[in-house]
């Protein structure tokens, strides 16, 4: 969802850093970039240790995603085909769905915001099961749900965590790197792609 639906990567550093802020943590581009594709819970677990945070995991993640709804209602902006190509795959007969590291509440609003609840009905959040990315679980309880067999999906992923989930899952990924990712190696990834609209042709032959 992030980086790939929506330029959101501005609003997460703000969000962190502004739930960091009371505590005196100044929050860093090198451990932003640490984190990314983990859930809320697992990376506050990492920075409750390092910096001896009086505030347990749960609490900041709830702080932290009330922050991020209130910005999302405020600035969302759609990447590049957003929302012209998840409706044309919907339309050409693809079951598509939503996989996200965020909270559940914040993939539906950034979904309505983007007018798409339609066409990603499915919506699985990482913190509804076992371990973020790069362990598979996310992308797996995802094609459960949309009743696809792993090895008939294909992830559209914009960090080098979401392209390891997806091949650890037995799915074939898209890589769109973001701007905070385009260092990254992509390498696994079948298609290496500049913005989503390159999506179409791949798949709407």
């Amino acid at each position: 969802m992030d980086g790939v639906l929506v330029d959101s990567e501005p609003m997460h550093v703000d969000a962190m850093r502004e739930v960091l802020r009371p505590f005196g943590v100044e929050y860093t581009d090198r451990e932003n970039r640490e984190f990314f594709g983990h859930t809320d819970l697992e990376v506050f677990g990492v920075l409750r240790a390092r910096h001896r945070l009086p505030v347990d995991e749960p609490e900041l993640t709830r702080r932290r995603t009330a922050l991020l709804i209130r910005l999302t209602r405020e600035r969302t902006v759609p990447m590049a085909g957003v929302p012209e190509v998840p409706r044309r795959l919907h339309d050409g007969g693809y079951r598509l769905a939503v996989a996200s590291s965020s909270a559940p509440e914040l993939i539906r609003v950034t979904v309505d915001r983007l007018d798409l609840a339609v066409e990603l009905r499915e919506q699985v959040s990482g913190l509804e099961v076992g371990r973020g990315k790069p362990a598979p679980d996310l992308f797996l309880e995802t094609a459960r749900r949309l009743h696809v067999p792993p090895g008939e999906c294909l992830v559209v992923e914009d960090s080098r965590n979401g392209l390891l989930a997806a091949k650890a899952a037995g799915m074939a990924c898209a890589a769109i790197p973001c701007p905070a990712t385009r260092h990254e190696d992509f390498g696994e990834a079948e298609f290496r792609l500049s913005a989503l609209p390159e999506l179409l042709p791949i798949l709407l032959r």
